[in-house]
């Protein structure tokens, strides 16, 4: 269906946005009053969760065209 280079760019891209939403979480959580940023805050964490699940099919397929990373790369 997907072939590895695409496979790796998803990941890549998963993996960015995963490391962008922890950090809007931090920044939500560290703010004066964080029960006001509340449904910023359940989104967020729902997005990771949703992004958490993406990335570890794409690991899933690519272990089983066995692919277990490049230089640079880890999963």
């Amino acid at each position: 269906m997907y072939d590895v280079d695409k496979l790796l760019e998803a990941k890549r891209q998963i993996d960015s946005t995963l490391h962008k939403i922890r950090e809007v979480i931090k920044t939500f959580e560290a703010k004066e009053n964080p029960s006001r940023y509340k449904s910023q805050l359940t989104l967020s964490k729902r997005r990771l969760k949703a992004f958490g699940i993406a990335n570890q099919l794409i690991e899933d397929k690519l272990a089983e065209l066995g692919v277990t990373g490049r230089p640079g790369e880890m999963f």
